[in-house]
């Protein structure tokens, strides 16, 4: 339309609303993944919570805790693969760990890995300061925003998760979020799980397996979806998180012997080690750091005796107590500062690291779990952690996943990578033409300036789920509310968002296999 076609007083508004209505498609359409204002694998480390020095007495009062204190319950596998590595066992059964050894595993150890995801668009590079956000927890109920409770989580709404996660951008990896409790038998919970996840997201999977056996027959899942041994190999992905101790000191026998199958098997491992400040783990923060180091340590030592290089997370998941009641706090600053220490310590080593942070002690999407989310996961963020697990969805300190919580933290996680990625100063950023240009004869404001219009969408991020309207506007649209939003978000997404990408061939030959619980008619639009 030309200033010709339309009447004086009629032409600015008319122009005011096309300019409008131009911004707000051009925000609408989606933009390449190398301009997103935030993305995968965009790098931190501006926040240090230790300086250089901590972090070398930390190493060093680690290595005396390997070599000085050692390890209990290592399963006879375990015994002979470290004390043939260099590692000693006591008279007292601890096996104790010489730091030579440590410096010999970590020379060997892997750095520079992939976690694969059926979409290769999806891969992700931990390592560095390369930050990526994703889920985990493996609660045991699921909450309701509507009936304001909980309810016992099933395979269904495992899968659902999975799709939601798979939908959004600023979740970067899909790690179990539920225990279903519609699977009585330990193994079909594991081969269900498992199930779920692969073909929920395209995303990199993790998950855990109870028993060694699972976790062979998971591969031979992952085999079939993949479509052949070697094709599983190539592109892992799905990685174990393994709790390979139980804190303090101890081996967890059964969680080692799922690890070595997995390492035979070609699974990434993230080497998870979950102490409680104040209860598993030193009450003081730095002890609490020593001693995940210290059993990390030893994870990569397992590991690396194993298999040289073998991709592994250094998976440093110390938790805090409220030493009031000694319950878990998820959502304490504590933790925050934990999770960002110990994304130092990952740097210190320059192992790819994963620690878990944003889990609110709130039961409800509120307030309080908004805080606490976002104060944990911008710490994380800043800190340059390469896996931040638990940072969506997680309420009451791990024990409830909120499906509708996933959409409202894909706005925290935009937010805190927007943090993450900092302020670029160069010439063109500073906009000194641009001052001279509004300044000197122009309109004396940025709102139609064309550098203005070409970073709307490249510089800021938006929320998809948060409300940014006037008041007056807010009151004109119904007083919109947050947790309303987010629920017709997500059944809306779930309507629509079904991924196709195992055949149904393959499909069927995993149901011939396995006992899957979830019919197959649950995973396609409803007629």
């Amino acid at each position: 339309m030309t200033d010709a076609s339309v009447s004086d007083d009629t032409a600015p508004r008319s122009r005011r609303g096309g300019g409008r209505a131009a911004r707000m498609a051009a925000r609408a359409a989606p933009l390449p993944e190398n301009m997103r204002p935030v993305r995968p694998g965009m790098e931190g480390g501006a926040y240090k919570p230790l300086s250089d020095a901590d972090m070398d007495r930390i190493h060093a009062t680690a290595l005396r805790a390997l070599e000085e204190v050692g390890f209990a319950d290592a399963p006879d596998s375990g015994v002979e693969i470290l004390t043939r590595a260099g590692a000693v066992q006591g008279d007292d059964g601890r096996i104790r760990i010489p730091r030579a050894l440590v410096e010999d595993m970590l020379a060997v150890a892997a750095r520079d890995i992939t976690l694969h995801g059926q979409d290769p668009r999806r891969d992700l590079r931990p390592g560095g300061r390369r930050v990526h956000f994703g889920t985990a927890g493996a609660a045991v109920f699921v909450y309701d925003p509507e009936a304001r409770e909980n309810r016992e989580p099933t395979v269904r709404d495992l899968y659902d998760s999975a799709r939601i996660a798979d939908a959004l951008d600023n979740i970067h990896f899909f790690q179990r979020t539920l225990t279903p409790r519609d699977t009585v038998d330990p193994r079909d919970m594991d081969l269900n799980t498992l199930y779920a996840c692969v073909s929920g997201t395209t995303k990199h999977v993790g998950t855990s397996f109870t028993l060694a056996g699972h976790a062979a027959l998971g591969l031979e899942m992952l085999h079939m979806v993949a479509g052949s041994e070697a094709a599983w190999r190539d592109r892992p992905f799905v990685s174990n998180s393994n709790c390979f101790v139980v804190p303090p000191m101890k081996f967890a026998t059964e969680s080692c012997l799922v690890m070595e199958t997995l390492v035979r098997g070609g699974m990434p491992i993230l080497l998870l080690s979950a102490g409680q400040a104040g209860a598993t783990a030193p009450a003081p923060l730095a002890g609490a750091v020593v001693q995940a180091v210290a059993e990390c340590l030893a994870g990569m030592v397992y590991v690396n005796a194993m298999k040289p290089g073998h991709p592994a997370i250094f998976g440093t998941w110390p938790f805090v107590s409220d030493l009031r009641t000694g319950a878990m706090s998820g959502g304490s600053p504590e933790q925050g500062l934990l999770t960002a220490a110990c994304g130092q310590m990952a740097r210190y080593y320059d192992l790819p690291g994963g620690s878990a942070c944003a889990m609110s002690d709130s039961k409800e999407m509120d307030m309080q779990a908004g805080y606490e989310r976002g104060m944990a996961n911008v710490m994380a963020g800043l800190s340059g952690l390469n896996m931040v697990y638990e940072s969506v969805g997680m309420h009451a300190s791990l024990l409830s996943h909120c499906l509708e919580a996933l959409l409202v933290d894909n706005d925290v996680i935009g937010a805190c990578l927007r943090c993450v990625r900092g302020i670029e100063v160069d010439d063109d950023t500073m906009a000194l033409a641009t001052m001279k240009e509004v300044c000197l004869g122009g309109p004396g404001h940025y709102l139609g300036a064309g550098q203005t219009l070409d970073l709307m969408q490249t510089e800021y991020v938006y929320p998809t789920i948060g409300d940014r309207s006037s008041p007056k506007e807010w009151l004109e649209n119904g007083k919109p509310d947050l947790i309303e939003n987010a629920i017709g978000r997500k059944n809306a997404l779930l309507d629509e968002h079904f991924p196709a990408h195992i055949s149904d061939e393959v499909d069927r030959a995993i149901r011939a296999r396995f006992d899957i619980h979830m019919p197959r008619e649950a995973m396609r639009p409803a007629a």
